[in-house]
């Protein structure tokens, strides 16, 4: 699956996933920037009633809400390049597009707090919001986007039934401090090593290994298709490849009114 996590994914991966198996384990090799995170659970869900070990191979990028599809998964498959993200819902600037809830809420922060050491800056810090389109209903949107996302989260992580009782409160709170209230950034860098001390499912291949080698030329030839600027759903009994004509924003949380959907 290369793609954006969008309505449409849940349809072109139930055709992957017709036809499969329960008793065998699923392989996914999964590549998106991210998408929606309520879409994500349902992947999840999906994967995890269609086979008895659900796996999740990253051979380049899986953020955002392809991050939480992983978590999901019973084993994340990493290798040196591989790269998991921050849970960071965005939301709707207008004229600006999709911006990170969490820098909305720093912006606001950060001139409230300066304005409140010096009282002559507050021109300027409305200028400033204003120019950016930043109001209080922005603000207080992704305040309430970021306070559901660890709900989004702890529903993925519960879509393994595998998963029970302290050990999955114990990744949930991990994930929740980790990925959701740590990162400061949307585009942090997360790889094997920082994903297995948030106490995900990782198993790390050395670039040299034969697996990891049979993983990189599979992810090469659809590399070699552009992948920018397709998605990608193939499978034992499916293929669709399209030019992408749309783009879908990163969501991780529902958007803030009805003409932001794709």
């Amino acid at each position: 699956m290369i793609d954006l996590i969008h309505p449409d994914s849940i349809t072109l991966f139930a055709e992957l996933l017709h036809g499969a198996d329960p008793s065998k384990e699923l392989h996914l090799l999964l590549r998106s920037p991210g998408g929606d995170g309520e879409i994500a659970i349902r992947l999840a869900r999906m994967a995890q009633a269609s086979c008895a070990k659900f796996v999740v191979v990253v051979p380049d990028i899986a953020k955002s809400a392809a991050t939480i599809f992983a978590l999901g998964a019973d084993e994340i498959i990493m290798g040196p390049p591989s790269d998991l993200g921050p849970i960071d819902p965005q939301v709707l600037v207008p004229e600006r597009g999709y911006v990170s809830a969490k820098e909305v809420i720093a912006a606001v922060d950060d001139a409230l707090d300066d304005v409140h050491k010096r009282s002559g800056t507050y021109a300027l810090h409305s200028a400033l919001l204003g120019m950016g389109n930043v109001d209080a209903t922005l603000y207080q949107f992704a305040k309430s986007a970021l306070g559901q996302t660890k709900e989004i989260a702890r529903q993925a992580i519960e879509s393994n039934p595998r998963r029970t009782g302290e050990r999955m409160d114990a990744l949930i709170e991990a994930v929740a401090e980790r990925l959701i209230t740590d990162p400061r950034v949307h585009s942090a860098v997360i790889g094997a090593a920082e994903a297995r001390k948030v106490g995900l499912p990782i198993k790390e291949l050395k670039p040299g290994s034969e697996w990891w080698q049979e993983i990189w030329t599979i992810w090469t030839r659809y590399f070699a298709m552009r992948v920018d600027d397709k998605l990608i759903y193939e499978g034992e009994t499916a293929s669709q490849v399209y030019r992408r004509y749309f783009e879908p924003p990163d969501r991780t949380e529902p958007d803030r009114n009805a003409s932001a959907r794709p």
